[in-house]
């Protein structure tokens, strides 16, 4: 799919619509008899389109990727629906009423700004890219919102608008990149660029980013969507210097207030597994002073407790067994408890969780989850249920 012109035209439109819900193992059949009535290229890039279309949905929803357009990197590197409507939701309540998104991809984000009533500016150098954004602002009625302009964004001149938000390609030609001044543009300009706003900006970051990257100047933010890290935000113009933690659905929003680190104990009645987004930040501490608790282990983010205190920021889970690190006496006390559907969670241990479930070969009715990890200092499982 070089070119999303066909596919925009009626017959492409009608060829999408019929071709919607095609099951990729069908695909050969349902090619073969629509090119007796349209062009080869346009029935491959309907199918094409269908098939994003269809993975697209996990960070879409089924309306809005229905009617969107996508590349296969698109789908990969866009922001969650979700995520990006909450980041919008902060930006309209402090007051901004434009963004210039810069490296907007396929418009995932310019779609949540204008949702939230914000003008945008939309900027990709890939023409490719640029077209399917501009497609689906046209698609989802939001054109007037939203201008999409091909170009390269460091030649853009932001200066009309409240605030910048800034989603650098963080893929290179060998995959994931972790060093931000590889970043395609470098952080260090984005910083820049965020600093010029006058109301404000927000770049989006990996979940790695090294805590002592983050610019003084700046609100650092960790987002989850449903117990899994989606991606850490630099917000310029809020409150420089801030750390939080924010759980999607929701939000709800756990704020550093910089605690010692808590101090290690023995296990007890209750094991905290703290959020990975709460773990990024660096808030470990704050969930343990939540739920009156210590660290199994100085150098692992599980938090321990004599009595349960319910928390959004961490699962809890009730321990009946702690046990020096032994698969046999693992599997005897298996067996002895009829357990057949074991999750297996580790932190701190070299053994993978299939490996250990072949080993023991669970078998029976009842449930249990097993913690690979270390207890000060030494391997360990403990065993338990969700509290």
């Amino acid at each position: 799919m070089n070119d999303l012109a066909p596919l925009l035209t009626p017959e492409g439109r009608a060829l999408l619509d019929e071709v919607r819900d095609t099951d990729p193992a069908q695909e050969l059949a349902v090619a073969t008899r629509l090119r007796r009535e349209h062009p080869a290229e346009l029935v491959s890039a309907a199918l094409g389109q269908a098939r994003l279309r269809q993975r697209a949905v996990a960070k879409f929803g089924v309306e809005d990727a229905g009617r969107m357009f996508f590349t296969p990197n698109g789908v990969e590197q866009s922001t969650r629906a979700s995520v990006a409507a909450y980041r919008a939701r902060r930006m309209a309540e402090a007051g901004i009423t434009s963004v210039a998104d810069l490296c907007c991809g396929i418009g995932g984000d310019a779609i949540a700004l204008a949702r939230a009533g914000i003008r945008v500016l939309a900027v990709d150098r890939d023409p490719r890219t640029a077209a399917a954004a501009r497609a689906n602002a046209d698609a989802l009625g939001l054109s007037g919102l939203v201008e999409v302009r091909e170009a390269d964004v460091t030649d853009v001149d932001t200066a009309g608008f409240d605030a910048v938000f800034v989603d650098p390609a963080r893929r290179g030609g060998r995959g994931r990149i972790f060093d931000p001044e590889a970043y395609s543009p470098p952080l260090s300009w984005a910083i820049s660029a965020a600093r010029r706003a006058p109301r404000g900006a927000a770049l989006k970051v990996a979940p790695g980013i090294p805590h002592e990257a983050v610019p003084e100047d700046a609100e650092a933010e960790w987002i989850s969507d449903g117990g899994d890290v989606k991606e850490a935000v630099l917000w310029f113009g809020t409150e420089p210097g801030a750390v939080r933690a924010t759980l999607l659905p929701g939000p709800r929003t756990l704020l550093s207030r910089g605690l010692p680190d808590p101090q290690v104990r023995p296990p007890g009645r209750y094991l905290y597994e703290p959020d990975g987004a709460v773990i990024r930040a660096h808030l470990v501490a704050e969930v343990a002073d939540q739920v009156g608790g210590g660290l199994l282990d100085a150098t692992i983010a599980y938090v321990t407790a004599d009595a349960l205190h319910p928390t959004p920021y961490a699962t809890a889970y009730e321990i009946t067994d702690h046990l020096p690190f032994n698969v046999k006496k693992l599997k005897a006390l298996l067996r002895e408890r009829g357990v057949g559907i074991l999750t297996v969670k580790k932190r701190g241990s070299a053994v993978e969780p299939e490996e250990l479930r072949k080993k023991v070969k669970p078998q029976g009715p009842h449930a249990a989850t097993v913690f690979l990890t270390r207890v000060a200092g030494a391997p360990a499982m403990l065993i338990g249920h969700p509290a």
